[in-house]
């Protein structure tokens, strides 16, 4: 080979190296103008509205499909979607919902009052399955769904239900799909979304991300961005550092310490209260926490007001009840017990544990959009303030996705969790100490007090806010003297995005809309 044939081929690989890095440059719509991208700690856990509970599914969700009605910004009043109008009959117990004309499905299907009964009706016995987790929550109570014609359905439930409407608006669950694309699809329909929302599913890079394109034939206002991609990026500080280099346009799941670097580089910060509560709870249903007086002189051991202060370094309230204070038929006037060591020590001797006693808390590793300092660093806080009042606290640590299923199993004495709001209601945060939910995974404490049980179930039928309000101020009121939870914090909601990001609002139920969302 002679030397002049090295040098032509030394060039021809440089070339061919600076055109395969253009080519992998293109790859990625990070960045870009004509995508936006947002950057949230997992892949979803699938794209089915009907099978999953998670947020990270409930905000990609949103984008592809749509609901009879949603919850306005800002808000959890409700406004029309897919159904234009609907009433009521005089005993509560019959909706009737008019549908919006001329709604195509991203299959190119029309939307019509049978894809709303088979949505529906797939999510009711006997067709209910059982991995399909706010099945039952959702259409608590619903008899039938009858297709009146092609853009009227009539909804019946057993009894009237203060909470339908607002159950109808969530993300999960309440979305209807394509009948066609499930018949297509099967179980693979949760790989393979198909709505009538403002964003169509294009792939799904598992661990990587998944990118959305504008659907061109959407009803309303098509979106201000032709494609979104949403990234998954497990570490917060990573995704702080990839908003800051550009990488990527709008992050949730804000380390509170990378805050201050945020905002030094110009990022825009969102901060709301959550509707949510972050807490620690007892297993009610056998010892050592079957005693009242013990749970009582455990709650007030820990110092509350400490943990909203440094552990959350203020991006936090601190509660008095279960429910958010912006929640219809939130009470005041309930009061939780106050830190008080000495007062917890007389507990436990009254308890019959005069020297102390020890008890083993699972937590889990990550952090949580109610608990973003993650559930080691929490219960490691906790385990210090009993110290001091002589209770041994163990701790066992699991990853998320496992600790679900050790909480089911009921490990350990006691654990920490919390809950994100679904749908804006008093009741979707008292029914988590409701008996009938011991069977499934809701109520965690298997906590049982037939008093509470009756004042819930009168608040679900009750359709007079007055009095619906008084009800739940007694339930809030049983709940905290019962202590099966302590009730630790508020979080408040964050994320951040660019500065040349327009539009961009976090709503209180945790999810987003994009399409609304521009780039300049």
């Amino acid at each position: 080979m002679t030397k002049k044939t090295i040098c032509w081929l030394v060039a021809l690989v440089l070339v061919m190296g600076v055109a395969l890095t253009g080519c992998g440059g293109a790859k990625s719509t990070s960045g870009t103008k004509n995508a936006l991208v947002f950057a949230q700690g997992s892949d979803p856990r699938g794209l089915d509205p009907a099978f999953v509970d998670d947020g990270e599914s409930a905000k990609i969700l949103t984008q592809v499909f749509e609901g009879l009605v949603r919850y306005k910004p800002g808000s959890t009043e409700i406004q029309p979607l897919l159904a234009t109008e609907w009433n009521t009959s005089a005993d509560g117990k019959e909706w009737t919902f008019k549908l919006r004309k001329g709604v195509k499905f991203h299959d190119g299907t029309p939307f019509n009052a049978q894809a709303v009964k088979m949505s529906i009706e797939r999510q009711l016995p006997p067709n209910r399955k059982e991995d399909m987790p706010y099945a039952e929550f959702t259409y608590d109570g619903v008899t039938s769904v009858e297709a009146i014609d092609e853009y009227t359905v009539k909804i019946t439930l057993e009894k009237p239900s203060a909470a339908f409407l607002a159950n109808m608006a969530m993300p999960l669950s309440a979305q209807i799909v394509s009948p066609e694309a499930v018949k297509k699809y099967g179980d693979k329909f949760m790989e393979n979304p198909v709505g009538t929302g403002p964003y169509k599913f294009v792939k799904w890079e598992k661990g990587q991300q998944i990118e959305l394109a504008q659907f061109d034939d959407y009803w309303g206002d098509k979106p201000k961005m032709p494609t979104v991609i949403y990234k998954f990026t497990k570490e917060n500080s990573v995704r702080a550092s990839d908003l800051i280099t550009g990488a990527t346009d709008i992050m949730d799941g804000v380390d509170i310490n990378d805050l201050k670097m945020l905002q030094d580089k110009g990022m825009k910060i969102v901060k709301e209260p959550g509707m949510n509560i972050n807490y620690m709870g007892f297993y009610t249903n056998k010892k050592p926490f079957d005693n009242q007086k013990l749970r009582k002189a455990i709650s007030m051991a820990i110092n509350r007001q400490y943990l909203v202060d440094y552990l959350y370094q203020g991006n936090a309230l601190l509660p008095n009840s279960i429910l958010p204070s912006f929640i219809p038929g939130y009470s005041k006037d309930v009061k939780p017990y106050d830190f008080n060591p000495e007062e917890a020590k007389k507990l436990l001797a009254e308890a019959g544990y005069p020297n102390g006693f020890e008890f083993t808390a699972i937590t889990y590793s990550n952090p949580r959009p109610y608990n973003p300092a993650n559930g080691e660093k929490l219960a490691a806080a906790i385990q210090a303030d009993l110290a001091k009042i002589g209770v041994k606290m163990n701790i066992k640590s699991y990853p998320w996705k496992e600790y679900k299923q050790v909480l089911f199993n009921a490990e350990g004495d006691a654990y920490f969790y919390g809950w994100i709001g679904d749908n804006g209601d008093a009741d979707n945060f008292l029914m988590l100490l409701d008996t009938t939910q011991i069977k499934g995974s809701l109520n965690s404490s298997k906590y049982s007090n037939a008093v509470l049980d009756k004042l819930l179930e009168e608040g679900r039928a009750c359709l007079e806010p007055a009095k619906r309000a008084a009800i739940y101020a007694e339930a809030q009121k049983i709940a905290v003297e019962d202590a099966p939870w302590v009730l630790l914090s508020h979080n408040m909601d964050m994320a951040a995005y660019r500065p040349n990001v327009k539009g961009f609002a976090l709503h209180p139920t945790g999810v987003h809309w994009l399409d609304i969302v521009a780039k300049e």
